[in-house]
């Protein structure tokens, strides 16, 4: 659904330890989505998300998984499972959660280029979703 406000900052560490900053990808679209690997919906969006990714990634669009709280070991072979090469970012005191007032997984967020959260779902994406909501963005 659409919202408006100023994305949150987040600066949490991907899975090699380094740390990672939301506004590190402020030139680009970026769709941030709170996961976790136990989750059922969470896996059935994956390879959605991943898809959608790979196909708009050179169109200005970033994905950031956010994890909320598996071992680092388990969501690293999440990622392996699901071939996953968008950034993974860890979030053992569920930062991001508290920070979009959302504690419900799978939730997804787009952040536009001025920084502001411009759209907000909680439950799992389809691609009809991300074409008619954020393919309309990097088109701008």
């Amino acid at each position: 659904s659409a919202v408006n406000f100023p994305a949150p900052d987040l600066t949490l560490n991907d899975l090699s330890g380094e740390s990672v900053s939301i506004s590190d990808y402020n030139q680009q679209i970026v769709l941030i989505n709170n996961w976790a690997t136990w989750c059922p919906p969470c896996k059935a969006e994956m390879p959605t998300l991943s898809k959608y990714f790979k196909e708009h990634s050179q169109q200005g669009f970033m994905l950031i998984g956010i994890d909320a709280g598996d071992p680092v070991d388990e969501v690293a072979s999440f990622v392996d499972e699901y071939e996953l090469t968008f950034p993974i970012l860890l979030d053992p005191n569920n930062k991001s959660l508290i920070a979009f007032h959302n504690e419900n997984l799978p939730s997804s967020y787009v952040i536009d280029l001025t920084g502001n959260v411009v759209l907000a779902w909680t439950g799992p994406i389809n691609q009809a979703m991300l074409e008619k909501y954020v393919t309309p963005l990097l088109e701008q």
